[in-house]
């Protein structure tokens, strides 16, 4: 039901029916991002979460709610995030969702 891969980085943490839709609340597994699998790593907590519309469930408007992890590489101090390419640029939407709009309504 979910967007694919979406369960390789990120944990379901609970789901909300909200009136007529549903908020599917994820947060980001504590996996560091590629390239920093030799580098040592502190998380830092969450980055504020983000509301993603994805395909309706059943009649169900859904909303992923999304929280993504940042680490801090602990020799210098720089804060990192993983590069997650899921949201469609200029939308609020999955990718995999507003192309099959796009399909539909062009």
């Amino acid at each position: 039901m979910l967007p694919d891969g979406l369960l390789d980085y990120f944990e379901l943490i609970s789901v909300a029916q909200l009136g007529s839709g549903l908020n599917i609340y994820l947060e980001e597994k504590n996996i560091p991002p590629a390239g920093y699998e030799m580098v040592k790593l502190e998380s830092k907590g969450f980055m504020d979460e983000v509301s993603i519309q994805d395909f309706p469930i059943r009649g169900h408007k859904v909303n992923l709610c999304i929280k993504r992890r940042r680490w801090e590489v602990v020799e210098t101090k720089a804060i990192i995030t993983r590069d997650w390419n899921l949201v469609r640029k200029g939308a609020r939407m999955t990718t995999e969702f507003g192309t099959f709009l796009k399909g539909i309504f062009g």
